[in-house]
């Protein structure tokens, strides 16, 4: 553990982990890729799933993270951008999976200025290949307002990344509203990641990789529904809210809720919420199309409609069929909704002009 806390400590600026780099790099001078074209268009290809860690501020944590974040393969920029040639990718909006949800305020502080401030740099190194979520101290609410505003209007950040609870608490809680608030006043995308559901650890441990394969999708399914159910998205119905993985299970299974609702009213409906039906908001919410089958993308589509849907592959994880050819090769897409979900969804979502 020293000589990893040593490598954080001395590495400097971004590092992008994952399997996948290492086919990258075993690659070599693979040729850039060619132009994403449909139906006679140049298509700007955006990837709104895509980590990367700060090491310096990683070494600011007292203890390990939470394990994923802490086994890293150091990779140069032309070595993740080989990888988004190969791809198909023409940019990526970054983001960092939350590891400082549990620390003090003052801690919390430093670790975003330097995520931010990394990023930012990275961002402006790389206009045409790269954008970035600002990171945020959700467990301080106050303190997360201010993170947003100073990532988006002084560092140029196009919006914010979150996890899909906060220290056990859900993101539909009323403590959260000022957050909520400024990111729909700023009008800026919210990517939310999952981080499993640590309250079923026993359940998920074995053979498998339950905790990402079950726990990533089902936190996202169990945040979403919160949402919907305790009226935060009506109360901040302009808000811009991206769930990774496709929603998670909710999309596949969101007219039990409608159904639920029907047969037991009384547990669905309380003051000010649920101006509609629970399916219906998943048209005011954005997903990206990691769903892994061209029928899982088809249904999402049919769910949710293709104007909400962005391509993501969770790069650098290593996912395969995930990015260009997945959107490409499913049937029934017209030209201008692969174009849509290829970029130009993101683009309008981000702020991206050429």
């Amino acid at each position: 553990m020293s000589n990893r806390r040593d490598f954080l400590k001395e590495a400097a600026g971004i590092v992008f982990s994952g399997c996948s780099l290492l086919r990258a790099q075993q690659a070599g001078g693979a040729e850039k890729h060619k132009p994403v074209i449909v139906g006679g268009k140049r298509v700007k290809t955006i990837d709104v799933h895509a980590h990367c860690n700060v090491p310096e501020a990683m070494a600011l944590m007292p203890n390990s993270p939470n394990g994923q974040n802490l086994f890293l393969t150091p990779e140069s920029v032309p070595d993740r951008l080989k990888l988004m040639d190969q791809q198909g990718t023409d940019m990526e909006a970054l983001s960092i999976n939350p590891f400082w949800y549990g620390t003090d305020r003052d801690l919390a502080q430093k670790i975003i200025k330097i995520q931010n401030e990394k990023l930012a740099e990275l961002c402006a190194a790389h206009p045409d290949r790269f954008v970035a979520f600002a990171t945020v101290a959700l467990q301080h609410p106050d303190l997360a307002v201010q993170q947003l505003v100073e990532g988006v209007k002084k560092l140029g950040l196009r919006g914010a990344s979150v996890g899909g609870s906060v220290n056990g608490e859900e993101l539909a809680d009323p403590k959260f509203h000022p957050f909520w608030a400024k990111a729909e006043e700023l009008g800026v995308l919210v990517f939310m990641h999952p981080q499993g559901v640590p309250d079923l650890q026993k359940r998920l441990k074995g053979n498998g990789m339950l905790t990402n394969v079950i726990g990533n999708p089902l936190e996202t399914t169990i945040a979403l529904s919160h949402l919907i159910f305790e009226g935060t998205l009506d109360r901040f119905p302009r808000l811009k809210l991206c769930a990774a993985h496709g929603g998670g299970y909710l999309p596949s299974y969101a007219d039990r809720s409608d159904h639920g609702c029907l047969v037991f009213p009384q547990n669905c409906v309380k003051p000010g919420t649920l101006k509609k039906q629970p399916t219906e908001y998943l048209r005011q919410l954005y997903f990206d199309a990691l769903v892994f089958t061209p029928e899982a993308l088809r249904h999402l589509i049919a769910q949710c409609g293709v104007s909400q849907i962005v391509m993501g592959t969770d790069s650098p994880i290593g996912w395969t069929n995930v990015a260009v050819d997945h959107i490409l090769n499913t049937p029934g897409l017209s030209n201008a909704d692969k174009q849509a979900i290829l970029g130009g969804n993101a683009a309008k979502l981000l702020g991206i002009t050429s």
